[in-house]
């Protein structure tokens, strides 16, 4: 599942959804059912506390090649260079901030955070591994 069958250069059309980041089972990677206090995976049955839930980017595009229009999900750590830090830190900052910003309504924070990506990524050339 992880092997390359080709290279594609292509630029980013568009960001297809706002959410750059989820909790991911530590086992099979699928995402974590999370409640005030527990994790569960519906996929592998793994469970534990909320605090200890591990996070994985997942960034889904709209890119374009010379002939044509492709929806593709880059997953995982080969984003880290590009946001900075892993996605577990990126979590970690996010929900710092809203807290000590005082918001309840974390929809600012996701705008300023969308509107990056799409400026670090939108009408940028990129090589991806398919």
């Amino acid at each position: 599942m992880n092997s390359v069958q080709g290279l594609l250069a292509a630029s980013v059309i568009s960001i297809q959804n706002s959410c750059f980041i989820y909790p991911a089972c530590q086992n099979c990677f699928s995402r974590l059912i999370l409640d005030s206090r527990r994790f569960n995976c519906l996929k592998c049955g793994c469970t534990g506390e909320a605090k200890d839930a591990s996070y994985r980017y997942r960034l889904s595009l709209k890119i374009a090649d010379t002939n044509d229009l492709f929806d593709i999900t880059v997953f995982g750590s080969c984003l880290d260079p590009f946001f900075g830090v892993t996605a577990e830190n990126l979590q970690r900052y996010i929900q710092d901030f809203n807290q000590l910003s005082g918001e309840t309504n974390t929809e600012s924070s996701t705008r300023a955070l969308v509107q990056a990506v799409e400026t670090c990524f939108i009408g940028k050339r990129f090589i991806f591994g398919v």
